[in-house]
């Protein structure tokens, strides 16, 4: 099992968008560790999301608060600075949507923000060996990106051990996040994997209370 802290991360994918703030609010009041943030151009992945703006908006309003923006979008070069400088903490990318990763992610480390790479179901793991000691984390999509309340691929869980074995072998130690489809159901079996950043959205927002769904998750994940 992983040693690095737990953090469960909300996604606001699945919050009701006319009560964005408010609800942002509640689930860390609830106990969320980070707000899972997603950027989705309808080119990159078959759907439209949010923007600068709204990044821009959560900071403002919640100034304290963990922004991690899972850029899913086309040409990431072009936009890793404008959403790190909008607010995010952490800025994480698809390699395979960049022209020159190393130098995004340079541009990400440059304005003081942690830099992740994001891996589809059906991307290698290799995408990072050559990254990963610029890197803070690593996101493996336990679904196909693009839309949210997506059943889980179990072989993620396959990959996600094979991604902490791989770190050992590289000499890092990186949070590991998996997002797609994560629930109390799963959440030790992700644990014992190497997860240590559960990304959850209907899980979540879709509950009657969010205290009680996050409580949930956490306490299988630390069983």
């Amino acid at each position: 099992m992983t040693t690095r802290p737990l953090r469960i991360a909300p996604s606001i994918l699945s919050a009701d968008f006319a009560r964005l703030g408010e609800q942002c609010q509640e689930v860390i009041d609830a106990g969320a560790d980070w707000l899972h943030v997603d950027v989705m151009d309808g080119h990159y992945v078959p759907n439209i999301t949010i923007g600068l703006p709204v990044v821009e908006a959560l900071r403002k309003a919640l100034p304290d608060a963990f922004l991690d923006v899972h850029l899913m979008i086309d040409n990431p070069d072009d936009f890793v600075g404008p959403f790190a400088r909008a607010g995010a903490d952490l800025v994480c990318f698809h390699p395979e949507a960049s022209r020159h990763p190393h130098r995004a992610v340079h541009t990400i480390k440059s304005l003081g923000k942690k830099a992740g790479l994001a891996i589809n179901p059906a991307t290698p793991l290799s995408w990072i060996d050559h990254l990963a000691h610029d890197l803070d984390m690593v996101l493996i999509m336990s679904v196909n990106p693009g839309f949210g309340g997506q059943a889980f691929i179990p072989h993620t869980l396959e990959k996600i051990a094979q991604l902490k074995a791989r770190h050992d072998e590289l000499g890092v130690d990186l949070d590991i996040e998996v997002d797609g489809g994560v629930s109390p159901s799963n959440a030790a079996q992700l644990r014992q994997a190497g997860a240590n950043v559960l990304v959850a959205g209907s899980a979540i927002f879709g509950a009657p209370n969010y205290k009680e769904a996050i409580d949930a998750i956490r306490q299988q994940a630390t069983l």
